[in-house]
């Protein structure tokens, strides 16, 4: 796998390697790929997910074909 240099914060830096032990991840390239993953669940969730709660389950008196018009 080939590997590049970013330049990030002494603080950011810190936050990282905090954020690897927190998820045992081996490396920062790894806890920064964790975090990316998380990012994008949470999206998923939160437009996929809006009315989570709100919606009843589906039952047969629902059904079209039984309503008296």
């Amino acid at each position: 796998m080939q590997s590049t240099t970013i330049r990030v914060s002494r603080a950011t830096l810190e936050m990282l390697e905090a954020y690897k032990e927190r998820v045992n991840a081996r490396s920062l390239d790894e806890a920064i790929r964790r975090l990316l993953i998380e990012y994008r669940k949470s999206l998923v969730d939160n437009y996929f997910g809006i009315d989570k709660g709100r919606i009843s389950r589906f039952s047969e008196e629902d059904r079209f074909e039984g309503r008296e018009q």
